[in-house]
């Protein structure tokens, strides 16, 4: 039995669910199991089984009905803005070309967030983005982490765009920046030069240069992406 521990029992049979269907083991065909199943699977009541199942339901990866039986919803169906969602998509196998959709994304929002950043961007805003990049300075000089920093100046190019629906979007990115930046931050080999990278996009949002913030941050997001197409490469070649 997969005995599970009494803290937020529905939150972790959600998360043990929703890894199993999106790697595979439970599909349309084949369903999952009953809720009577669950509770003795995971030594839980009836009423935790049903509140992760509504979870998953409203995360769009299952459906469940009356005579239909709990029913594993077609991937298109999917709720990939859902940060768990995307959490479990990049911690399975094919986390590399999860990946490249996500920077294909990016491409779509990030750069014309400097754009707008540069255009309208408040003092308050564009002093974040600063902060991060000072932050991000300073971890590359003592060969720190420079990962937390990363995170905090896309979300700041974000807000500072004063666009509500990109900055809505920064969970969604942070979750997928949690994993790229694993691969991106390893290949390009030098945390001075992400740092530098990442200064001249605020420079020209600073100066009010939205083409050059725009063409900057471009250019970071398309360096990343030949770093995945390489490893995917690799992968296909080995």
């Amino acid at each position: 039995m997969a005995q599970i521990e009494n803290l937020n029992l529905s939150q972790q049979v959600t998360n043990e669910l929703g890894r199993a269907i999106i790697a595979g083991e439970f599909d349309g065909s084949s369903g999952l199991p009953t809720e009577a199943q669950l509770c003795e699977q995971y030594g839980i009541s009836r009423t935790a089984v049903r509140e992760a199942v509504k979870m998953l339901a409203a995360k769009g990866l299952i459906s469940s009905r009356p005579r239909q039986g709990i029913r594993v919803e077609p991937e298109n169906n999917w709720n990939l803005y859902d940060t768990s969602v995307l959490k479990w998509m990049l911690e399975s196998s094919p986390s590399l070309y999860v990946l490249k959709e996500f920077l294909q994304m990016r491409l779509a929002i990030e750069p014309q967030a400097a754009a707008l950043a540069a255009k309208h961007g408040t003092a308050e805003a564009i002093d974040q983005i600063a902060q991060a990049c000072n932050s991000m300075e300073e971890a590359a000089q003592d060969d720190g982490d420079i990962h937390t920093p990363d995170l905090a100046f896309h979300t700041a190019v974000l807000l500072a765009s004063g666009n509500r629906f990109f900055f809505q979007l920064r969970d969604f990115i942070r979750t997928a920046l949690n994993v790229s930046i694993q691969h991106t931050t390893p290949a390009k080999g030098s945390k001075k030069a992400i740092a530098e990278e990442h200064m001249k996009v605020y420079k020209a949002i600073m100066n009010g240069e939205p083409e050059r913030a725009k063409t900057m941050m471009t250019y970071m997001i398309e360096e990343a992406m030949a770093f995945i197409d390489a490893e995917i490469n690799k992968a296909k070649a080995g």
